[in-house]
């Protein structure tokens, strides 16, 4: 692999542990039809394919329209309380910072709608380390396909072989394998340990990232 070229960083669950108020938003609209709440471990789950799969996933038995009015309560739920018990990932601001010296743009590719990314981002004061924030609405297509990932090569003139895309799920290492570029996997997130197995490095905390050979020449652990 050539040198590294442009950084692609999950958000959930790989920058930061959203579950509790995503939980909340999520046992709302169960709340609205009669549903039993949910637990922290059933909801992390449900979430991977955006908040239309978490939706329709949590009000099994629901109709389209059903499942329109509540997609449109949890949005809005989930807006205005994005960073209530949200929090960031041991390091990672200081990872971040030290990454920095890697000399590469840093951008942030998740399936959580765009506006919901740059939010949460900015109120947990991380939105500062990205040149760029994409959401499940910036592509026609959204992780595990690869095009998301083909659409940033282009756009910042890489090739695949000098990208890192790093993330929690089976979402991000299919998409990045599938596009070609190098992929770490975040054993401490939302995904089961299996769906990191195509991942080609592995990491079980985020500045562990700092350790990785490509990376450990030109930044040091903060």
């Amino acid at each position: 692999m050539g040198p590294i070229r442009l950084l692609i960083f999950d958000l959930d669950g790989t920058l930061i542990d959203s579950l509790p108020d995503l939980t909340d938003a999520t046992n709302l609209i169960r709340e609205g039809r009669g549903l039993p709440q949910l637990q922290i471990a059933d909801v992390r789950k449900l979430v991977g394919q955006g908040a239309r799969s978490l939706v329709e996933r949590a009000l099994p038995g629901a109709t389209a329209g059903e499942v329109d009015q509540a997609l449109e309560l949890f949005l809005d739920y989930n807006l205005a309380h994005i960073a209530d018990k949200t929090t960031v990932y041991p390091g990672v601001a200081e990872t971040l910072e030290a990454l920095q010296g890697v000399g590469a743009p840093m951008c942030v590719l998740s399936n959580k709608n765009v506006a919901l990314c740059r939010e949460v981002l900015t109120r947990l004061g991380l939105s500062g380390h990205f040149s760029h924030i994409f959401g499940a609405d910036s592509f026609p297509f959204r992780k595990p396909s690869p095009e998301p990932i083909r659409a940033l090569l282009r756009q910042f003139d890489v090739r695949a072989g000098e990208c890192l895309m790093v993330g929690d799920s089976v979402n991000d290492i299919a998409a990045g394998g599938g596009a070609g570029v190098v992929t770490v996997g975040c054993s401490y997130g939302y995904g089961e340990k299996t769906e990191l197995e195509g991942a080609d490095y592995e990491v079980a905390d985020f500045p562990s990232l700092l350790d990785l050979p490509f990376l450990k020449k030109k930044s040091a652990r903060p």
